[in-house]
């Protein structure tokens, strides 16, 4: 088995190295956020540090990487060497996500990392994460020590977690939630170690722990259980949280000096509450892991009885009815933001499902209000079937400060969210091919269109 594992990552390897050629060969010169990034990366491997474009507003990580792969490996920065950056992080990422897999699961890692698992190669082929391997982007850059701070977070490396925490940052600001995200979930992994280690062995009796029940058993009588356990483990958990309290003050320092989190041009890049992004975000995870809930044991029909269920406590009719439970929906449609790129780059995806689906008519927010809360529900009961309370809704606390205040509808803010999202649910093998299928039409079609269909006078689709 973990020999067909080698030759399908190579066979991965190859298929993306074939893609990268046709892409360089096809996209000659920088495009879209390319002609911001790639100049900048130039003058880094030029040795010019002081050079800086003020339309950048991310920090400098992605270019840093570049020169110390041009120092280390004698590449040159041209274009199609500075993509290839981004295609050499994206071959980690199948070995990497199978040993959060392996966290998240308690099971045994493969033993090389060259016998990557098939569902973490899936994974790693996740459309958007795919797609911005063939582009000099931050994605990669940004997931790839994401997932490295949580895989050595959750193996109790934590100053090595805090240190790739703080490189993660350099890559987009927001990932500093990530960061405590890791601490806490590291936090969590090690409570359940206890939990079980007190179960098999006497010898620490006394010692203090923090009950998180599984999530599916929960109710609300196990908040004031929850919160007094909480209370007694608060020195065992900040003996664990306090390596990370370092990027956190280095990311409050560079806010204050900065005078906010966005580098650059500040002027498009207003912080404002965007409620609806939680929803979108609902939609965007039920569409691209339709397959990840369609195997939920039972099929679609029992998710979709237990969904109602726990939306409507089983009387329909009379929930329907009652408008208390849509009071939400104010918070759906009152605060929608039309940001100006959005509404005026025809050459990204989302502006067609913008002007075509939410501006078709005046109904039609109010109309996907409940398919929100019912995606949210659904993933709420897929991920809970194998995760404790607290683990589950780690995730959407943190979710939270990260596209709350962004204006943009812009998919590539749900990429960290959706991996780390999904590395939470166990799949059987029949779905992971189903999901690879899924992904495979996905990137063929996504990739074709940006290749093959470009128009005169707009430019190449994509993301």
């Amino acid at each position: 088995m973990e020999s067909q594992n080698t030759i399908v990552y190579a066979a991965y390897a190859v298929f993306n190295v074939m893609v990268a050629k046709e892409v360089n060969d096809l996209v000659l010169e920088p495009y879209m956020d390319e002609p911001f990034h790639i100049p900048q990366a130039q003058a880094y491997c030029g040795g010019n540090w002081d050079v800086w474009d003020p339309k950048l507003t991310t920090p400098p990580g992605l270019y840093v990487l570049s020169v110390l792969l041009k120092k280390v490996f004698l590449f040159k920065c041209t274009v199609p060497i500075l993509r290839m950056n981004n295609l050499l992080l994206n071959l980690l990422l199948p070995p990497l996500v199978s040993h959060c897999l392996a966290l998240y699961r308690s099971d045994r890692p493969p033993r090389t990392l060259l016998q990557p698992t098939l569902e973490s190669i899936v994974i790693s082929a996740f459309p958007l994460a795919w797609f911005f391997s063939f582009l000099y982007y931050t994605e990669l850059g940004s997931v790839v020590f994401v997932l490295g701070t949580v895989l050595a977070a959750g193996r109790g490396a934590h100053l090595l977690a805090a240190l790739m925490g703080a490189i993660s940052c350099t890559f987009r600001q927001t990932n500093i939630v990530w960061v405590v995200y890791a601490a806490a979930f590291s936090i969590l992994q090690d409570m359940r170690r206890k939990r079980v280690q007190s179960k098999v062995s006497d010898n620490h009796p006394g010692r203090p722990l923090l009950y998180d029940p599984m999530a599916l058993d929960a109710s609300l009588s196990d908040i004031p259980t929850i919160l007094s356990s909480g209370l007694y483990a608060l020195p065992s958990m900040m003996a664990i949280a306090w390596p990370y309290v370092m990027p956190i003050i280095g990311f409050a320092s560079f806010v204050f000096w900065n005078g906010g989190i966005v580098l650059g041009d500040k002027s498009n890049h207003v912080p404002a509450l965007h409620v609806p992004q939680i929803y979108y975000f609902t939609a965007f995870a039920s569409c691209f892991g339709l397959p990840v809930l369609a195997s939920t044991e039972g099929g679609v029909a029992r998710l979709a009885g237990d969904v109602l269920w726990r939306m409507f406590g089983g009387k329909w009719y009379p929930a329907i009815l009652d408008y208390r439970h849509f009071d939400w929906v104010y918070y759906a449609i009152g605060s929608l933001v039309h940001h100006p790129f959005l509404l005026s780059d025809n050459r990204h995806y989302t502006f067609y499902v913008w002007r075509r689906v939410y501006l078709a008519h005046w109904l039609v927010p109010y109309i996907l209000s409940p398919f929100y809360l019912a995606f949210a529900w659904a993933w709420f009961l897929r991920v809970g079937r194998y995760q404790t309370l607290l683990q589950t809704l780690l995730l959407p606390v943190c979710m939270l400060p990260t596209l709350l205040l962004t204006p943009l509808l812009e998919p590539r803010y749900f990429l960290v969210p959706y991996l780390l999202l999904r590395l939470q649910v166990l799949m059987p093998n029949k779905a992971v091919l189903a999901e690879a299928a899924w992904y495979g039409f996905i990137n063929w079609a996504t990739m074709f269109v940006f290749l093959y269909m470009e128009r005169e006078g707009v430019g190449r689709f994509m993301w």
